[in-house]
C-alpha cells in the first residue's frame, strides 16, 4: 500500500520489514531468469529413456547437411533466428543417439558435439554468457563420449572462447595448451583453431610477442587443411579468417593503428553479405580508429556498424560498439562526441 501510495517501498522510506521479505519485483527478476534457464536446458536435458527405434546411418549426413546450412544462416540471419531451430535439432539427435548402435551411434555422437557447439555459440553471440558455458559444456561431455580427439580439443577451444568473452586471459591460455597437448594427432584445423584462440589468451595477458609467434604458426598450416569434417571451417569460410584474429588482437593490445590497418584490408574481402562478421570488424576498426585518435573516421565506421547491431541484434557487435564508447571519451563533450552518442543510441536503446 505504501508503494502504491507514495512509489516506494517500506525500507526506502525508513520502516522495518518483516524478516525474509522479498520486493516483488525480485521475485519477478527470479521468475525470468528460471525461465530462461529452463528454456537453455530444455533441449539437452531429456529425461530418458526413450522409446527404442531403428536409426539409419543415413541420418548422419542429412544432419551433418543441415550443419553446413546453419553455419551459413548464421552469417546473415544472426543469433536470435536460429536458437529454437538449432537446439531443436540437437534434441533429436540426442533421441537417436540413445537407440543407436556401433558406428552409427559414435557417428550420431560426433555430429551432437558440433550441433551443441553451434548452440554455444549463438547463445555467445546473443550475449547469454551462461548459456554458452552450458552449452560448451555440453559440447565437451558429447565429444568425450564420441572418443573423437579432434572433437575433444575442438570442445576445449570452445571452451576457450567464452574465457575469452569473459576476458580470463589465463584460462584460455590454458584450456589451448590442454588441446595442443597431443597436436600430432590432431588435424591442421584444430591446431590453427587452438593456436588462435591461445593468441587471443595472450593479448589478454598483455604478450604481443606470443600474440604474433602463434598467429605465424597457425598461418603456416593453413595451406594443410584438408579434412572433411563439418564442423570447424571458420578459416576456410571466413575471408582474411587469421588476420582478423591478429587485428582483434592488436585492437586489444591498444595498438591503434596497426589494428586499424589491418582491419582496412580485412573488411576489403568481407563480402557484404556476411552482415554480422562484417558489423562486428566494423566495430573493431572505429575502436582502433579512436586508439590512433582518429575520432572522426571511428564515428563514420561506427554509423553503418550501429545500423547493423540494430538489424542482426547480436550482443557482440553491441559489446564491441559500448567499447568504442569507452574509446571515445576523451571526446565526449567535443562535437564529434555528441555525434557518436547520436549514432549509438539506436544501440543503446534496444540493449
Amino acid at each position: 500500500m505504501l508503494h502504491d501510495a507514495l512509489g516506494r517501498w517500506p525500507e526506502d522510506l525508513g520502516f522495518t520489514t518483516p524478516p525474509g521479505w522479498i520486493r516483488p519485483e525480485h521475485h519477478r527478476e527470479d521468475d525470468v531468469k528460471r525461465r530462461a534457464f529452463v528454456y537453455v536446458t530444455a533441449a539437452a536435458l531429456v529425461a530418458g529413456p526413450v522409446a527404442p527405434q531403428h536409426v539409419d546411418p543415413a541420418l548422419i549426413d542429412y544432419f551433418q547437411q543441415q550443419l553446413e546450412g546453419h553455419y551459413r544462416a548464421d552469417m546473415f540471419l544472426g543469433p536470435h533466428d536460429l536458437i529454437g531451430t538449432v537446439s531443436t535439432q540437437y534434441q533429436l539427435i540426442d533421441k537417436l543417439i540413445r537407440s543407436a548402435k556401433g558406428e552409427t551411434r559414435r557417428g550420431l555422437l560426433r555430429v551432437g558435439a558440433a550441433y551443441a557447439a553451434l548452440v554455444g555459440w549463438l547463445y555467445q553471440d546473443a550475449g547469454d554468457m551462461d548459456g554458452a558455458a552450458f552449452w560448451r559444456g555440453v559440447t565437451q561431455e558429447i565429444a568425450m563420449r564420441s572418443r573423437d580427439p579432434h572433437l575433444i580439443g575442438y570442445s576445449l577451444v570452445n571452451q576457450a572462447q567464452v574465457r575469452t568473452d569473459l576476458g580470463d586471459g589465463h584460462a584460455v591460455i590454458d584450456l589451448c595448451e590442454a588441446a595442443l597437448d597431443d597436436a600430432g594427432h590432431l588435424v591442421p584445423k584444430v591446431r590453427i583453431m587452438a593456436m588462435q584462440q591461445q593468441a587471443h589468451g595472450a593479448s589478454l595477458t598483455g604478450n604481443r610477442e606470443a600474440v604474433d609467434r602463434l598467429i605465424d604458426q597457425a598461418d603456416g598450416l593453413l595451406h594443410r587443411v584438408d579434412d572433411e569434417l563439418p564442423w570447424g571451417n571458420a578459416c576456410r569460410r571466413t575471408p582474411g579468417y587469421l588476420e582478423v584474429q591478429r587485428a582483434t588482437c592488436y585492437g586489444r593490445l591498444g595498438l591503434g593503428e596497426e589494428a586499424g590497418a589491418l582491419w582496412s584490408q580485412v573488411l576489403e574481402v568481407v563480402p557484404e553479405t556476411a552482415r554480422r562478421d562484417r558489423g562486428v570488424y566494423m566495430a573493431r576498426h572505429a575502436t582502433a580508429a579512436a586508439a590512433a585518435r582518429e575520432p572522426d573516421q571511428a564515428v563514420e565506421i561506427a554509423r553503418v556498424a550501429a545500423q547493423i547491431a540494430v538489424e542482426t541484434r547480436s550482443a557482440r557487435m553491441v559489446r564491441e560498439l559500448v567499447g568504442l564508447e569507452r574509446a571515445m571519451r576523451p571526446w565526449q563533450d567535443a562535437p564529434v562526441g555528441r555525434d557518436l552518442a547520436e549514432v549509438l543510441a539506436p544501440v543503446t536503446e534496444r540493449d
